[in-house]
């Protein structure tokens, strides 16, 4: 196969980096290595409603996911926050109004973030977008670049635009000629966001902590689960939690015993009716190969500095370019900086004279 621009990742900065090249008529493909568009975006879709077990919030003053939802005549809603917080102190005791709700004032997308990602993905010619395709090397040709999968096949690119965690691209691809130690280094350097951490959803008939004044909002300082949110979806028919585990990596891989602190937790800070989710979701990113490395397992304990390295820009005489949210400047991390970086990617082809108009 041969294209002028290939981009490796479907997650929203390939996805929205392909919908603008196919609306500017550019010659582009998608390989993504899951057998599913959205990357990071997961959203876990069941008779209650939609739940997002990856990303899951946007806030006011990002102009860019607001102007994709407007686009396309998605819906958004307030995060929940009204009520009392809880909070669980080391020994587990439960107090009520302490501290704030932290998420008031960010967004949530009805039917979940996969809604983005569809109408993103509707937009594509589907010819142009492979999946289950995972890049393992890139060669430097005469010409261009050749990509080659683990599958065995091989795709002929002009440019590669790389819409990955650059630590990912690091630990699992092979560059020919090998990259400089420098360009190497810092890649590995670049932590990924949410790569380490798992989030526990339980569903419920309603959000009943509501009728109790509980804003569903829980701090912890006890866990496993150490911060807690309101996840029930916008029109209230049925009821949500959702939490960030604070256990490490390497101290959850037994998750039926996870599943049982989980619960006794959540009969601590919202009473026994808590214990008896109509079902439990946990999705552990720090051990999908496609978002994280062992390095990733590592806790982040503050909002990484992110942006793009001088020694990733301009490699393989300007072919191969980053485009993850990790190395967007402003909202490096977030679903902005995904839309950040597919732009940034964008204009660099642009600067190179690097696509034209599709014969």
């Amino acid at each position: 196969m041969q294209t002028d621009v290939l981009i490796i990742g479907g997650g929203l900065s390939g996805l929205s980096l392909a919908d603008q090249l196919n609306r500017a008529d550019v010659d582009f493909h998608v390989v993504e290595a899951r057998d599913r568009l959205g990357g990071r975006i997961l959203t876990k879709t069941t008779v209650k409603g939609s739940y997002d077990l990856g990303p899951a919030w946007f806030w006011h003053g990002q102009p860019r996911i607001a102007a994709l939802i407007d686009r396309f005549g998605l819906k958004r809603f307030e995060q929940h926050y009204k009520g009392a917080l809880s909070f669980e102190d080391e020994a587990g005791r439960v107090e009520r109004g302490r501290g704030f709700a932290s998420m008031q004032g960010s967004w949530r997308l009805e039917g979940g973030l996969q809604n983005l990602v569809q109408a993103l993905a509707a937009t594509l010619p589907e010819a142009r977008v492979s999946l289950d395709a995972a890049l393992v090397e890139l060669f430097e040709e005469d010409t261009g670049l050749k990509a080659t999968f683990a599958d065995g096949s091989a795709i002929h690119a002009k440019q590669v635009v790389l819409a990955l965690p650059p630590r990912v691209v690091a630990e699992t691809v092979r560059f020919y000629p090998a990259l400089p130690e420098p360009t190497h280094l810092a890649m590995s350097n670049v932590a990924t966001w949410m790569a380490g951490q798992a989030k526990a959803v339980a569903i419920y008939e309603t959000p009943f902590w509501r009728a109790e004044g509980l804003s569903g909002d829980a701090m912890s300082r006890f866990g496993p689960m150490v911060e807690i949110h309101d996840a029930s979806p916008a029109d209230g028919r049925s009821g949500a939690l959702f939490g960030f585990i604070g256990v490490p990596p390497s101290a959850r891989q037994d998750l039926g015993a996870l599943r049982q602190q989980i619960l006794i937790q959540l009969a601590r800070l919202f009473g026994p009716e808590a214990a008896e989710p109509a079902q439990l979701l946990i999705k552990d990113w720090a051990f999908d190969p496609f978002a994280a490395t062992p390095e990733d397992q590592k806790p982040l304990f503050a909002h990484p500095g992110y942006g793009m390295p001088d020694a990733m820009t301009d490699l393989m005489d300007g072919r191969v370019i980053f485009a993850g949210t990790e190395t967007a400047q402003h909202f490096g991390g977030y679903l902005e900086g995904a839309l950040e970086a597919a732009e940034n990617a964008l204009d660099r082809l642009q600067a190179l004279n690097a696509i034209e108009p599709a014969g």
